[in-house]
Formats: structure tokens, C-alpha cells, sequence
């Protein structure tokens, strides 16, 4: 094994703004999937109270968020959490959360490809029309990843695009709804939690930390964004609050727009068709609406391709993985072998897994996904205080965020393992280990066989802390 760092082009550095930040964490939290299709997992466990689980989830990721903050705000790198851990905790450790997060982006992107399948599908039947699963699949994935590898600055911005349509057009949707139950504005059954189980909502919050996630992704355009400093730690924050907000908006007034039926909403499987049609929509409401659905699922794909790749690409430059997952393109300065990796994984798993039909695939791989962030959402809350610590900078404060953090990620994932789950979702916990355990055995045999690449990547983030703290 080579021990050299790999040299070469770079990523194209100081194109972006803070509008292509936040675009890259909102497009890959996607906020219209939740009123699109993950509030229905959400109500069926949570029932009335699964405003307050989106609230406290998203007060707990927000505590993720700033820990997340007092790293990206200190140095900035393409491989985010990779390079943070690694700073604070060890390479050994660092490589292990960057393995989580590839599995998470990644993982991510294939439950998004499904589901924009299941948008587009929708759409279409409205009209009467229909395609093969695999064929969207491989369009979806294809498309996706051709953007993804033209250029960074333009699939950013068309995602954070789409996304302020969808949820204007959908927020106003759920307004008129809830003018329409004006006797269910101050809902008095929601506020109480009526009918709500503590078991429920433990169990439910896994599903809406889910809605929650990628929030952080903007870290991951660290080497390409001005002002890396100051923008990043702003878009990761203004990205968790947007979101947040607007979750908490969308479960407490769909219960009202189906007239306190949770039932009924839980058990719908086109959840925003029906809400369209309460409002007196036809056919072509119902298809524009999922169109809309169908551009934002678009660009989660498109934002969790650039994520994973990126990542790849950090640990590829520190041959963590292959180094070929370092090259970069030399026209369009973006990592591109790692991108085709990210977009064949996007589309090709889904189509194997097409015997499971795309809303079990959706959900198997969003696990899955759920999971890896969880381990990097812990791992980086430890990290912030120890770095902190380190360079004698540590406050109480810091202490706080990071205790809540970990705290508030163990109870989800304990939430995912009891009580345990049908079949299939009981074996993901031990497969995602043992994908974890894989990743572990191949750190340690770098560390055996090539101990160099680690002391190299050690002073390689001294030197690279010291060039980002003078960039302007």
C-alpha cells in the first residue's frame, strides 16, 4: 500500500456562497418528503403527539448542530466529519464515522431514488399513465449523478430551488386545509397528546430523525465554499432551524386537514393526494403537486450523491478507501470516480431490491441511513468538547451540548433496537454492525500494514487547519 497522500487537481475552491451551503443541507433534509411520505410513519406510531416528536427531535439535532458548529467554525475540509473526528479523537475513529456516513449519504440517496419513484408514479397515475420501477430508478440515478459531476455550484442551487417552491406551495396547501376545520386550529386533542403512548413516540422518533437528517451536509463542501469558517456553521444551523420548524407546521396541521383522523393518515399512502383532493383538487392539482414532490426528491438524490462523494473522496486522498476515489475531474474540478460509485449504489441497489417494491425499499434503506448518522451524530458530539479541550477553549456550555447530543442519539438508536422490530427491520441493527465491524478490520490494517498513512494524515490536518484559518 502506497504511503504517499495522492496529489493531483483539487476541488474547485471558494465557488460557493452561503445560498449553495444551505441549498446542499436543505435539499439533502428535503423537507417535502415529510408531508409527502414520512409523516405517515410518524402519525401511525405518534399519533396526536407527533408534533411534539418532530419538536423534541428536532431540538436534540440541534444540539448535533452546534456541536457540528464548534468544529466547522475552527478548520474546514471536504471529508466534514472524516476530518473532525479524526482531529479531535484519532484517525481510528475518524475513519469509522466517515464509514457511518458513506453508508448514510449513500443509503440515503438509494431510499430517495425509491421514493421519487414513488412520487413519479403517482403523478403519472393520476393522468392514467405508468412506467417500470427500474427504468425511473435508472433514470432518477443517472441523471442525478451527471449533474452531481458537472458541477457542484449548479446542482446546489437548483436544489435549494426546488425546495423553496415545494414548501411554499405545500405550506399554503395546509393552511387552506386547516381554514377549512377552523373549529381544530387550537387543538386542544394535540396539545394534550390524546390517545398518545410513550412507546409510540420513542418509537417514531427514529422515523423523524430520519426527515431530520443531511442537515449537516453543507460540511462537506468545506473545501469549496468562501468563507468556509462563517457560512458553513451558519447554513448547518439555519438549515436544522428551517427544517425544524417546518416539520413541527406539517404534523400538527395534516392531523387537522384530516380532521383529527389519525387513522386515516397513518394508513395513507399518498398522504398530500389526499389533501390536495379534500381542497377540491382534480387530476392535474394532484399531478403538479407531485411533480413538485418528485423535483424535491430529485434534489435529496442529487445533494446525498455530492455528500457521499465528497466523503469518499477525503478518505480516498487518505487512502482510507481506494485512492482512486481521490481523483478529481480536471475540467470540472469534482470528484468523479467517487461520484459514479456514489450513483451506481444510488440506483443499482434499488432495482435489486426490486422484489420489495419501493416503499419497503424506502424504508429498509432510510434505516439503514438513519443508523450511520446516529454513529456520526454521536461521534462528532464527543469530539467537539475534546478538541475544545484540547486547545484549552472548553466552556460549559460545549460540556452541555455535547452531553444532550449523545444522550439524545444513544435513546434513538435504542429506540430502533427495543422493542424489537418485525422482520425485516429486526436484522438491520446487527448488519449495519457488521458493515461497521468490516470498515474497523480495514482501518486496522492500514494502521498495521502502512502506520505512515496516519501519521501523514495527522500532520496533512495540521497544515491544512493553518491554510484554512488563513483563507478569506
Amino acid at each position: 500500500m502506497s504511503t504517499e497522500l495522492l496529489e493531483g487537481t483539487n476541488l474547485k475552491e471558494s465557488s460557493l456562497g452561503f445560498t449553495e451551503a444551505v441549498g446542499q443541507s436543505v435539499a439533502n433534509v428535503s423537507p417535502t418528503l415529510t408531508p409527502v411520505l414520512n409523516i405517515v410513519a410518524v402519525i401511525s406510531l405518534a399519533g396526536l403527539g407527533s408534533w411534539l416528536v418532530y419538536g423534541l427531535a428536532g431540538i436534540a439535532l440541534l444540539f448535533v448542530g452546534l456541536n457540528i458548529a464548534t468544529l466547522a467554525s475552527r478548520f474546514s475540509a471536504a471529508g466534514s466529519f472524516f476530518v473532525f473526528i479524526s482531529r479531535s479523537l484519532g484517525p481510528l475513529l475518524g475513519g469509522l464515522a466517515g464509514f457511518a456516513l458513506v453508508a448514510a449519504y449513500i443509503c440515503c440517496a438509494m431510499a430517495v431514488v425509491a421514493g421519487t419513484e414513488i412520487f413519479i408514479k403517482t403523478g403519472l397515475q393520476s393522468l392514467g399513465f405508468t412506467a417500470a420501477n427500474w427504468i425511473l430508478y435508472l433514470v432518477v440515478g443517472l441523471a442525478a449523478g451527471y449533474l452531481c459531476y458537472k458541477d457542484i455550484k449548479f446542482s446546489s442551487r437548483l436544489s435549494v430551488g426546488i425546495e423553496i417552491i415545494s414548501v411554499t406551495i405545500i405550506t399554503i396547501l395546509l393552511i387552506v386545509s386547516c381554514v377549512q376545520h377552523p373549529e381544530l386550529v387550537m387543538d386542544s386533542s394535540q396539545f394534550l397528546l390524546k390517545g398518545a403512548t410513550t412507546h409510540g413516540m420513542m418509537e417514531a422518533s427514529v422515523m423523524a430523525i430520519f426527515s431530520f437528517v443531511g442537515f449537516e451536509s453543507a460540511v462537506t463542501l468545506g473545501k469549496e465554499t468562501r468563507s468556509p469558517l462563517k457560512t458553513i456553521p451558519r447554513a448547518v444551523i439555519t438549515s436544522m432551524l428551517v427544517a425544524g420548524g417546518f416539520f413541527m407546521f406539517v404534523a400538527y396541521t395534516m392531523v387537522i386537514a384530516y380532521g383529527n383522523k389519525v387513522g386515516a393518515l397513518g394508513n395513507d399512502a399518498s398522504p398530500l393526494k389526499t389533501v390536495v383532493q379534500g381542497l377540491g383538487g382534480g387530476t392535474s392539482a394532484v399531478f403538479f403537486v407531485y411533480v413538485l414532490a418528485s423535483a424535491s426528491a430529485f434534489a435529496c438524490v442529487l445533494a446525498s450523491i455530492n455528500a457521499g462523494a465528497r466523503l469518499l473522496f477525503s478518505m480516498g486522498r487518505y487512502q482510507f478507501v481506494h485512492r482512486s476515489m481521490g481523483l478529481v475531474h480536471v475540467k470540472h474540478q469534482t470528484p468523479y470516480v467517487a461520484i459514479l460509485i456514489a450513483t451506481v449504489l444510488a440506483f443499482l441497489v434499488p432495482i435489486l431490491m426490486f422484489s420489495q417494491g419501493a416503499m419497503n425499499t424506502y424504508d429498509i434503506a432510510g434505516t439503514v441511513s438513519t443508523f450511520g448518522f446516529i454513529t456520526a451524530y454521536i461521534l462528532i458530539s464527543i469530539a467537539a468538547p475534546v478538541y475544545l479541550a484540547k486547545h484549552g477553549q472548553l466552556k460549559v456550555r460545549n460540556i452541555i451540548y455535547s452531553v444532550i447530543g449523545v444522550v439524545a442519539m444513544c435513546g434513538a438508536f435504542f429506540g430502533a433496537l427495543y422493542p424489537v422490530p418485525s422482520y425485516p427491520y429486526n436484522i438491520l441493527p446487527y448488519i449495519y454492525f457488521i458493515y461497521l465491524a468490516l470498515g474497523l478490520v480495514w482501518l486496522f490494517r492500514v494502521k498495521k500494514t502502512a502506520p505512515q498513512i496516519l501519521q501523514k494524515m495527522s500532520e496533512d490536518l495540521e497544515s491544512q487547519s493553518s491554510y484554512v484559518f488563513q483563507r478569506k
